[in-house]
């Protein structure tokens, strides 16, 4: 109700001062009946004037007083008019500020009804904040979410496949215990569209693993539970990406997950913080660049932020980073000191100016910095390994893993 009362105050008073214009002349302001007067007078006097100089005769001086005259009584009636509040004039101004006034005051609500909330509840951010986190606490469990996907259509394939997988379930639930044929089964079962097989058979893969499970294991886990759900982030999937996060925090597919969950729960601003890093993080050629490619400029907005979208990274090498590796440098070795020196130093160059200006993963910056002890670059690489203590001094996990590349050049 407040919100309607100051709404409506702040549009009475804009439609009273654009009334209070039009009715209203200021106060040093003239009439254009008064200079008419003045202008009118004037050629009375040099009627006579002309008169007395000859330059005229009294008969077009008479019928020229006689013109005059009648206009200075017509310039008369509309300053009376005026200064009474009567005329044409007036009756317009007001008739314009009241019609004017509707205008501001039906067009102020007619738009805010299109265009704003009606009745909508003040929502400050920290607020927000809460309803989201609490909106992430309640919400339904990935049993319930897998009741409302829609069938699937089951994929085809050969008689000699489904007999190999009834013989892979009954091998399986023979020897529930065999890690090898229950990741066999969570792959094989993912790959048929049993995707509640394929996950309970995943979940059983990390406990068998136990402690030895990885980051990787944990994501499959999640992403299966993720595609039964119909690409919704359960409680359980979520549970899974903690885990792996835990263990690997610079896993980019749980990462982009992890995103899309704070998304799903009311909080695009904390996705556009965590997939920006991972789109930065990324290959091009990863799968789900394309996903964040589509919306992240949408994530911004809701963040707050002028949003630039970053370039992209360039795919992978073999061991998943970018820059030169030892097959690099073992092609190189066909060339001669100089060339492979300039091959090398124009790859190291390159992720060099990747990371100062986009960033990168901690295992790129150990790279580079290993890289240019290789070079000989000592200088260059204790720079790069102070920059990177400032970068991840937060992340200690992090920068365990470059600190690896600052002792491959000797720093430590």
């Amino acid at each position: 109700m407040i919100f309607w009362i100051v709404a409506a105050a702040l549009a009475l008073v804009t439609a009273g001062l654009f009334a209070l214009a039009l009715t209203r002349r200021a106060e040093d302001e003239e009439h254009p009946a008064a200079y008419d007067l003045r202008v009118y007078r004037d050629q009375l006097k040099e009627v006579d004037k002309d008169l007395a100089r000859g330059v005229i005769g009294e008969e077009d001086a008479a019928r020229m007083k006689t013109e005059i005259s009648r206009r200075i009584l017509a310039a008369d009636a509309q300053m009376q008019k005026a200064e009474s509040g009567d005329g044409d004039n007036g009756r317009y101004a007001k008739v314009s500020a009241l019609a004017l006034g509707l205008v501001v005051l039906g067009g102020s609500f007619g738009l805010y009804t299109q265009i704003g909330a009606p009745g909508f509840r003040d929502m400050p951010l920290g607020e927000r904040a809460a309803e989201a986190a609490e909106r992430r606490a309640n919400r339904v469990s990935q049993a319930v979410a897998e009741t409302k996907v829609p069938p699937q259509p089951e994929a085809q394939v050969g008689a000699e496949f489904l007999e190999l997988m009834t013989k892979l379930r009954a091998a399986v639930a023979e020897n529930p215990d065999d890690l090898q044929g229950q990741e066999l089964l969570a792959r094989n079962e993912a790959n048929l569209g049993n995707l509640r097989a394929a996950y309970e058979a995943q979940a059983r893969v990390i406990d068998l693993k136990g402690a030895n499970a990885t980051a990787g294991d944990y994501v499959l886990h999640a992403n299966l539970l993720i595609t039964a759900a119909g690409d919704y982030v359960s409680p359980e999937a979520e549970a899974s990406l903690t885990k792996a996060l835990e263990l690997d925090p610079y896993n980019n597919l749980g990462r982009y997950y992890m995103g899309l969950m704070m998304w799903q729960t009311g909080r695009p601003d904390a996705t556009f913080r965590i997939w920006d890093q991972v789109l930065r993080q990324s290959p091009n050629d990863a799968p789900w660049v394309p996903s964040i490619r589509a919306v992240i400029s949408e994530l911004a907005w809701y963040a707050g932020i002028d949003y630039k979208m970053p370039t992209p990274v360039p795919a992978h090498t073999s061991d998943g980073l970018s820059g030169p590796t030892a097959e690099d440098v073992e092609a190189a070795g066909e060339l001669s000191a100089e060339d492979r020196q300039t091959m090398i130093q124009g790859m190291v160059d390159q992720l060099s100016d990747r990371l100062a200006t986009e960033g990168g993963t901690p295992q790129e910056w150990a790279r580079l910095i290993g890289a240019y002890g290789v070079l000989g670059d000592t200088e260059r690489a204790q720079a790069i390994w102070g920059e990177a203590q400032q970068v991840f001094a937060e992340v200690p996990e992090a920068l365990e893993i470059v600190r690896t590349g600052a002792q491959q050049a000797g720093l430590e």
